[in-house]
């Protein structure tokens, strides 16, 4: 089992940036990647970005391409979305995910492990 805690939510102001932070610890060395998702009120959640651990591939939802960057630190078990120019929209509920099975990275059930989530709220 892998543990996950995000920290690095807030409010920020339209056009702010913010940088989220995923520290995992567990079995981690047998992630195959992991991912940002996230949950507006009353929306289903929704796939944000994602990272592979082996090789270095990232992947991102057409609304947060060219604004959102995934990277990680594989020495620290750290993944990391910087947020720039934010927008109303990009506000939420954002999770960190793991999984262990390779596959279309995009599919939240695929994903065997999350944290507890971090609130984004981006003011207009």
């Amino acid at each position: 089992q892998v543990q996950l805690v995000e920290s690095g939510g807030g409010l920020v102001q339209a056009g702010g940036s913010l940088r989220l932070s995923c520290a995992a610890s567990g079995r981690t060395s047998s992630t195959y990647a992991m991912g940002w998702f996230r949950q507006a009120p009353g929306k289903e959640r929704e796939f944000v970005a994602a990272i592979k651990w082996s090789i270095i591939s990232t992947y991102y939802a057409d609304p947060v391409k060219g604004r959102f960057t995934i990277s990680r630190d594989n020495a620290k078990n750290t993944v990391y979305l910087q947020m720039n120019s934010l927008k109303p929209e990009d506000t939420g509920v954002y999770y960190c995910a793991s999984r262990r099975v390779a596959g279309f990275v995009a599919i939240a059930d695929e994903y065997d492990s999350w944290g507890q989530g971090t609130q984004v709220t981006v003011s207009s």
